[in-house]
């Protein structure tokens, strides 16, 4: 995950770190802490960069384009 996000174009410059918050062994799934430094606030920033989807996309494009 680091290397997906320091590497993005929209979102490297304000990626700080990623780390596992908890796992489970029986389900495979992994939770994760993604920690972004953005500016002041502007307008719309948040709302269309820093929301969920985008950030989501991001790694889906990533795990597409390796395919």
């Amino acid at each position: 995950l680091t290397e997906v996000y320091s590497s993005s174009p929209a979102l490297g410059r304000y990626f700080r770190s990623a780390q596992v918050v908890s796992s489970s062994n029986e389900s495979s799934a992994v939770i994760y802490q993604l920690v972004f430094s953005v500016p002041p606030s502007k307008e719309g920033f948040m709302e269309n960069i820093m929301n969920r989807d985008f950030i989501t996309n991001i790694l889906r494009q990533n795990i597409y384009d390796e395919d």
